[in-house]
């Protein structure tokens, strides 16, 4: 069988930026201009255009739509990728103006998304998503929908139009994906209780898309994921054991890379994979120290897991690991390292760490860096162990911080306070069930 030639898209990126926005516009162009191209679409223009207000009916001023035309049709561009999200009456109209295919922001990130999403999970979620935007888009965008379509006979009635025919197709297909997305939901919280009962810390990898998480993950794991110098080069998440130097196991996993503005939809249908980040021990924030636009990415990955309520701003342990400095001079290193310095001797539930996954330098401190973090977690257990529990005595005194202990010298029972770190109250309580009696947190 001879395979057809894929047609090529000619595109042009468009990013309208605000003028208080105008010192990420830069990054903002190079970003949709990635986004573009990571879908196979020949880039033949891309530019910035400022905007003094959004027009209801066009985004753009009609002045501004008629310039952006006569581009579109020098440049013989089949497809607009405006950097924004549009809505439909806006994407029609453009649509009109400029004799195009008009792509939003939201448009853009859900063609990636559905292009790359492998597992039955991932198909899941960006189908879910993908309904949602298209829901949004049947409002009176196509006239077609308006036609009503009645049933047989003088007792039919007029029937319903087309559109809420649709709708109503839309909303089943949601409705049914939500099923089996609760379905994946409730398999992985067996998952994580199976793992909580083990029971190993999780440590989740989290950063801009594009920041190296995968390729941190390989170096850390060995496991051969799928790591490129592209956009969200991997959506499936991925779990691996890992031994870290001290001996102490752990679960880490590789996670969807986040963005500017994702799309609202792409968040509720992935709340399931975000999960694991959410109820992870330990995360570890992947950001590209090469990145000119650093700082704008790493509030934009903040922003997200405060969508989630995961991050340091919900008392979750976290790492910031500094990726690519491979790819920095001496000079920027060195304000690098300075800073990472600076922040570590503030009393923060945060570490700042200079790496590079490519090179795999520093990793060995990385590596030191999640078993400390990990050690400073911990539970007080107050205990009761009567004469006939030496062997959880010994265990307790091998393996805790004993706070106080105090012995009745007439029954030879022990009252002890004891902090374990997280993984040995789990094998404490896994080994001697009856007597494991953990306080609440409050208490201690």
């Amino acid at each position: 069988m001879i395979e057809r030639e894929q047609p090529v898209i000619r595109a042009t990126v468009i990013h309208p930026y605000e003028r208080d926005r105008a010192d990420r516009a830069d990054a903002r162009l190079e970003e949709a201009s990635g986004l573009a191209e990571a879908l196979d679409m020949e880039l033949v223009d891309a530019y910035l255009v400022p905007l003094r207000r959004i027009e209801a009916g066009l985004y753009f001023g009609r002045g501004k739509v008629e310039e952006i035309g006569a581009q579109l049709k020098e440049a013989e561009a089949d497809v607009a990728v405006v950097d924004a999200a549009l809505s439909p009456l806006q994407q029609r109209n453009l649509e009109k103006a400029w004799k195009v295919k008009v792509i939003d922001r939201t448009g853009l990130i859900l063609e990636i998304f559905a292009k790359r999403a492998r597992t039955k999970e991932g198909v899941l979620q960006v189908e879910l998503a993908r309904l949602a935007y298209e829901r949004s888009r049947l409002v009176r965008t196509w006239t077609h929908l308006e036609r009503q379509r009645g049933g047989r006979g003088f007792l039919a009635g007029p029937g319903e139009t087309q559109i809420e025919t649709d709708r109503r197709l839309l909303a089943d297909k949601m409705a049914k994906l939500r099923r089996q997305l609760d379905d994946v939901r409730r398999t992985r919280g067996l998952h994580r209780k199976t793992r909580d009962d083990v029971p190993f810390p999780t440590v989740a990898l989290v950063g801009y898309t594009n920041a190296g998480k995968s390729t941190l993950f390989n170096r850390l794991t060995g496991a051969g994921v799928f790591a490129k110098d592209m956009p969200f080069a991997t959506l499936d998440p991925t779990v691996r054991k890992v031994k870290l130097p001290g001996g102490l196991e752990i679960l880490l996993s590789d996670t969807v890379g986040f963005i500017t503005d994702l799309p609202t939809e792409l968040i509720a249908a992935f709340r399931a994979t975000l999960e694991e980040v959410k109820e992870a021990d330990l995360i570890i924030h992947v950001t590209d120290a090469a990145d000119p636009d650093m700082q704008g990415r790493v509030a934009d990955v903040n922003s997200v897991l405060d969508q989630i309520e995961a991050g340091k701003a919900h008392d979750q342990l976290e790492i910031e690991a500094w990726n690519k400095i491979d790819m920095l001079d001496a000079e920027p290193l060195e304000d690098l390292e300075l800073d990472c310095l600076l922040a570590n001797r503030k009393a923060e539930r945060i570490v700042k760490l200079a790496v590079s996954a490519h090179t795999g330098e520093r990793i060995d401190v990385l590596l030191d860096a999640i078993e400390t973090t990990l050690a400073e977690r911990g539970e007080v257990m107050e205990l009761v162990l009567p004469p006939a529990e030496g062997r959880a005595l010994a265990w307790l005194m091998a393996n805790a911080d004993v706070i106080s202990q105090d012995t009745d010298m007439e029954t030879g029972t022990v009252h002890g306070r004891y902090k374990l770190s997280d993984v040995n109250a789990g094998r404490f309580r896994s080994q001697y069930p009856h007597i494991a009696a953990p306080l609440p947190k409050e208490d201690y």
